[in-house]
């Protein structure tokens, strides 16, 4: 009577080159992801470090001239500026801000001008109304007149994202802040490439409401990170049973 062989016959180990190769190749992808998450998390890390201490800046400065305007270096930066709200030049943007615990406001941020001396005009987002506050006879002790001085954070425009509608100047009807597209449609020239999101100090009345501008950018890298190790972790083991399986089959002598 004879015995299975159960050595690796020449065939199994050959039959492994192929896999063996495409293993290779799908982990060091893998591991390079992984990798490149870790970096890109020391990146983001330091990025939020930079928003945080421009956002925290003391005094505050004066928003920078308009053709140097640097979205890279400028973004985020704390500013001061005054001058005089248009304040029937303003637009009403669609949006949601934090509310109650657990719970969002829905209404419209104000996109009011604020027209300086000089004559140039900066849009400042003085902040969110809720929906029944639309009409600005309802809040019309926010509506500041004569010289007022604004502070906030420097932010260029809104970009519109897959899910959210597309503004329609026509009808009044705005779902982003976009700096060029408002001005456009309220006629205004001379206009900064920039605008001004206002900080919680109150205004009259109450409304509208400062202060939503979130700098906690998110840091998900590092869970990316251990996804893309785990999964890379997850080939190694399919690909060693596979290979432990194929090299300890047992092999049939050859009959007689």
């Amino acid at each position: 009577m004879s015995r299975a062989d159960t050595r690796p016959s020449p065939s199994a180990l050959r039959s492994l080159i192929a896999p063996g190769i495409a293993a290779l190749v799908c982990l060091a992808i893998l591991l390079g992801l992984g990798l490149w998450q870790l970096a890109r998390k020391g990146e983001k890390e330091a990025l939020i470090a930079r928003i945080v201490e421009r956002s925290r800046a003391e005094p505050p400065a004066a928003p920078p001239a308009f053709d140097a305007w640097n979205p890279g270096a400028d973004e985020f930066r704390r500013v001061r500026a005054t001058g005089t709200f248009l304040h029937n030049k303003e637009a009403l943007v669609h949006g949601l801000a934090p509310g109650e615990p657990g719970r969002a406001l829905q209404g419209f941020y104000v996109l009011t001008p604020l027209k300086r001396d000089d004559g140039s005009i900066i849009l400042v987002n003085r902040g969110l109304v809720p929906t029944e506050l639309k009409d600005p006879k309802s809040r019309a002790a926010g509506q500041v007149t004569g010289e007022t001085t604004v502070t906030g954070m420097l932010r260029g425009s809104e970009v519109r994202t897959l899910f959210v509608p597309e503004s329609d100047p026509a009808r009044d009807q705005w779902y982003t802040r976009d700096i060029a597209a408002i001005t456009a449609a309220r006629g205004l020239t001379n206009v900064a490439p920039y605008l001004i999101e206002a900080d919680a100090t109150e205004n009259p009345g109450g409304w509208p409401r400062g202060g939503n501008l979130r700098v906690d950018l998110p840091n998900n890298h590092l869970q990316y990170a251990f996804t893309w190790f785990g999964i890379a972790a997850c080939l190694v083991g399919v690909f060693s049973v596979f290979a432990w399986r194929r090299l300890h089959d047992p092999v049939e002598p050859d009959a007689p």
